[in-house]
């Protein structure tokens, strides 16, 4: 159950406000002292901060800090609670919040910015911070969600070929310029070729995810190799274009040639009721990645494998 710290008078927070919070699932702290609110944020910090403003003698800069300061909750969200001719007269550098609530309120307008700012820190929390693509909850749900629908879609695992020995050879930044164009290749096929449903995440590293109908997987998965075929020598040398592949080391340390960077894509194609749980997709679609990882250059394969 999410637990809010109230900062400030018990007034703040009066019956109708607190049933209403509780029948959605909410813990209410209420605390009128500063040393109090402090003590819960380092002891036993709670997943949402509601703040008066000028709280205990204007102790409220004190506990926002003490609260951005908490590594447990570092994404805890921070609701400030004033009067409206306070608004233009507030230094926003001081108050490191994530929305306000004017006075006079309602327990139903007070429901509704709690549940925008969980909502928010989900999405925000959730996105990759180089690429800003959703992460590996979102991916998760949208794999789950085209589970239940009726039609077919198509789930492609993307991995870039020999990332590690070019990311060692030419460094991080290189190499996260490399995973950025990466992103920017899937999004803007998929937008100009099938936007509709779709849905482009970010897993981690040089591994991203993303999911259309099927009728459209062949010619974005070919324009999507087309295109990174196109502009992958910017981000090499003309040494190592010259020949064809690069010196580094793997994963035992040992140096070896390796061919350029290319794309491998493994798709998996959610037929209605072949598969029940975003699980087994991610596994198949890894195994298809491994599979075609197997190949030389840039390429993409779709499981038609049946479940026995």
């Amino acid at each position: 159950m999410p637990r809010i710290l109230v900062a400030g008078q018990e007034t703040l927070l009066t019956l109708p406000f607190r049933e209403l919070l509780q029948i959605h699932g909410y813990e209410i702290v209420v605390c009128s002292r500063l040393t109090d609110a402090v003590a819960i944020i380092l002891d036993d910090p709670p997943d949402f901060l509601i703040i008066e403003k000028g709280f205990d003698l204007n102790g409220d800069v004190g506990l926002i800090k003490a609260s951005k300061a908490c590594l447990q909750k570092a994404n805890m969200p921070i609701l400030l609670i004033l009067d409206e001719d306070l608004v233009s007269t507030l230094d926003w550098n001081l108050y490191l919040i994530d929305d306000i609530i004017i006075r006079p309120y309602s327990p139903e307008l007070l429901l509704a910015r709690v549940h925008l700012a969980e909502s928010r820190m989900n999405r925000v929390f959730d996105n990759n911070p180089l690429t800003r693509l959703p992460g590996n909850t979102s991916i998760l749900k949208a794999i789950q969600k085209v589970l239940g629908r009726d039609s077919c879609f198509a789930v492609c695992y993307v991995d870039i070929d020999n990332f590690k020995p070019y990311n060692d050879r030419y460094g991080f930044s290189r190499g996260d310029e490399v995973i950025i164009m990466t992103g920017r290749i899937i999004v803007n096929v998929i937008e100009e070729m099938s936007r509709d449903g779709s849905f482009v995440g970010h897993i981690g590293g040089d591994d991203f995810v993303f999911i259309l109908r099927e009728e459209h997987v062949i010619s974005v998965c070919e324009k999507i190799l087309v295109n990174f075929e196109l502009v992958k020598n910017m981000f090499l040398s003309a040494v190592d274009i010259k020949a064809g592949s690069f010196v580094g080391k793997d994963r035992k340390g040992n140096e070896n040639n390796f061919d350029l960077l290319s794309l491998s894509i493994g798709v998996i194609i959610t037929e209605p009721g072949k598969y029940s749980h975003y699980g087994e997709v991610t596994e198949a679609a890894s195994q298809m990645k491994s599979y075609v990882k197997k190949r030389s250059g840039s390429n993409f394969f779709i499981d038609r494998r049946e479940i026995l």
